[in-house]
């Protein structure tokens, strides 16, 4: 990366030999490597990145918060606030919008046709998922996202079923649709799933397309054709720090900027009213 890596903070204190690897400064409290640096990673609990960030911007640090930027509207658009109030660059940990997959099929999407309907995945197996997070934040927030990307269009409505198995205290499971009024998108989240797997359908009048954002590969189904899209493989999270860094050094403002991700939390918050009104929810 074209910076200097300063430092790593951490509460868990056995992070002080990851930092000696490095030969950067370790703190248990942020706050103390403030002073040493001009812009940050938050990659921390999702419910401290409101306090964590707020911190940040009012010590005027230009921030790259993990995904979800916080887990309530109000809480974004404030770190969207502060960040204007300083000049600063705040962008969200929206990494899909980096994959060289999801930028081809928001090209190939403009000669499909009208879209009929998108089936998503983010699926896995997860024994120790996040406990402070749903997984409507946690893994849906990608694929909100990646359509709002996409589209560049806000759906109409949110439904959302959210079974709750034992423990009772975490969604392991989600289905959301989303509705855009002529097509509709269907989102599937699992904790459960033994196959690990990042993909999607889209099912359009001319011609339909599947991608796989894991593997970066892109197949165009025609009629009776079949076509694999060649793509040039890149590590998404490594072109996201690049976008994060160049975006601090020329005072751009970053595609993954914390105003993008409002919707994010928005859409999100809404999937977690319908699961647990069982109605749908208008946006």
């Amino acid at each position: 990366m074209p910076c200097e890596l300063v430092g790593l903070a951490d509460l868990d204190g056995e992070k002080r030999r990851l930092a000696e690897q490095y030969g950067i400064e370790f703190r248990r409290d942020f706050r103390e490597l403030l002073p040493l640096v001009d812009a940050l990673a938050v990659a921390a609990p999702a419910s401290t990145h409101f306090e964590i960030a707020a911190d940040c911007l009012r010590a005027g640090k230009h921030l790259l918060v993990e995904k979800p930027l916080a887990l309530s509207l109000s809480h974004a658009q404030k770190l969207v606030e502060l960040a204007k109030q300083g000049n600063l660059v705040l962008a969200a940990g929206h990494l899909y919008r980096m994959n060289p997959a999801v930028i081809r099929l928001k090209d190939e999407l403009k000669d499909m046709g009208r879209i009929h309907y998108a089936n998503l995945r983010y699926i896995n197996l997860n024994p120790q998922p996040p406990v402070d997070c749903s997984i409507i934040f946690d893994y849906g927030s990608h694929l909100i996202d990646l359509l709002l990307f996409l589209l560049a269009r806000t759906p109409e409505k949110v439904y959302c079923n959210m079974p709750h198995p034992p423990p009772p205290e975490r969604e392991d499971y989600a289905q959301v649709l989303l509705d855009w009024g002529d097509f509709s998108a269907s989102l599937e989240l699992s904790w459960l799933h033994p196959q690990k797997r990042r993909d999607a359908w889209f099912i359009a009048s001319r011609s339909s397309i599947y991608t796989d954002f894991l593997e970066q590969t892109m197949r165009k189904y025609t009629g009776n054709t079949e076509l694999d899209i060649p793509l040039n493989w890149q590590e998404p999270l490594k072109e996201e720090l690049k976008h994060f860094i160049e975006c601090v050094e020329r005072g751009k403002k970053p595609i993954n900027s914390g105003e993008e991700a409002c919707p994010v939390v928005r859409l999100c918050e809404l999937a977690l009213e319908s699961s647990r009104t069982g109605r749908e929810v208008k946006v």
